[in-house]
């Protein structure tokens, strides 16, 4: 027994992966989906949920914020998408990129696949430069395609979630495909999916050797969410105090930081448990949630059976019957 205690402390989950898994589940506590095949058109689907998790996922019981900004921006000319704006800069507000490190199941599924036994790429002035790509990506897919063809051809299309989303091709398509009941939908694949199965499979690969390759390089959600970092009421935060400038934290990083807090910064809390001088802690406002100056309350604890509660309650409340609007802010159903 003392043996198998033994073995449990050594390899249980921290208070960041249980978050990680935790948020997976309720982002897809509509677990029929998968059993029927159908997506979820409940009460809930009106809401955003904060990390990338696709609208069209048999699961999903809530619409992705990157999805829902490129509908509202290609509706523009006949109404302003103002809950979605205001949705995604509360997220910001509150969080910032705590909400990739600890809230998005694409940033759980990256590092699981870079945890395979494979010689890694070291971050370098390459990979910070490739960082500014997802920046780009924002700009042209997000911003610039739904607003051109919503105002111009009074088109709805969703640009990164059409031609690019990988969470998309794996969650709203292939989750689908793979049903017996939606086998007829196959005959109905074309280019547009072809090419995304292929993007996914080059992400994939591509994180399997580098650190988080979507998340760094080629997601806008996170793009938009770094410009918060500063200002967010959750995050990693230095004691200025305490820090002697050795740069420990910036170099463990597996993201293309320059310094703690950043907009690279997803927030993961890694970096304190290298930083000798205990620096760096993970907080709320002025609370001290991780750290050196947390108080011994059980507040990690406390955390995962929040989380608990919070996971058994949405299970309940998602498998309600209800229905919503009919959407698809994601074009990612197999048909595309």
């Amino acid at each position: 027994m003392a043996r198998i205690a033994q073995w449990w402390r050594a390899r249980r989950p921290s208070t960041r992966r249980l978050a990680q898994l935790y948020a997976a589940l309720l982002y897809n506590a509509h677990l029929k989906g998968f059993l029927q095949g159908e997506i979820y058109t409940g009460d809930f689907k009106a809401l955003c949920a904060p990390g990338l998790n696709c609208y069209s996922c048999p699961g999903a019981v809530a619409a992705c914020p990157l999805g829902a900004l490129q509908n509202a921006l290609a509706a523009s000319g006949h109404h302003a998408g103002w809950y979605v704006l205001g949705i995604l800069a509360l997220f910001g507000v509150v969080l910032g990129r705590t909400v990739c490190g600890w809230l998005c199941p694409m940033g759980l599924v990256q590092e699981w696949l870079h945890k395979l036994p494979t010689p890694k790429v070291k971050k370098s002035r390459v990979t910070r430069a490739l960082s500014l790509l997802k920046y780009a990506i924002l700009l042209l897919f997000v911003i610039s395609v739904p607003l051109y063809y919503g105002l111009l051809k009074d088109l709805p299309l969703p640009g990164f979630c059409k031609f690019i989303c990988p969470a998309g091709t794996l969650e709203g398509a292939l989750a689908l495909l793979v049903h017996p009941k939606n086998a007829g939908l196959r005959d109905a694949l074309g280019v547009v999916f072809a090419r995304k199965a292929v993007i996914l499979a080059l992400i994939a690969v591509a994180c399997v050797f580098a650190y988080r390759a979507f998340c760094r390089f080629l997601c806008p959600l996170g793009a938009i969410y770094g410009l918060f970092n500063r200002f967010a009421l959750v995050g990693v935060r230095v004691d200025v105090g305490r820090c002697n400038g050795c740069g420990a934290c910036v170099k463990h990083c597996g993201m293309d930081v320059r310094r703690v807090n950043d907009r690279e910064c997803i927030q993961c809390g890694q970096c304190a448990g290298v930083c000798a001088q205990k620096a760096i802690s993970f907080r709320c406002g002025k609370a001290t949630l991780i750290g050196p100056d947390a108080k011994p309350n059980g507040r990690g604890k406390a955390l995962r059976v929040a989380l608990l509660v919070a996971l058994i309650a949405a299970l309940v409340c998602f498998n309600l019957p209800g229905k919503a609007p009919a959407a698809d802010y994601s074009s990612d159903a197999p048909t595309a």
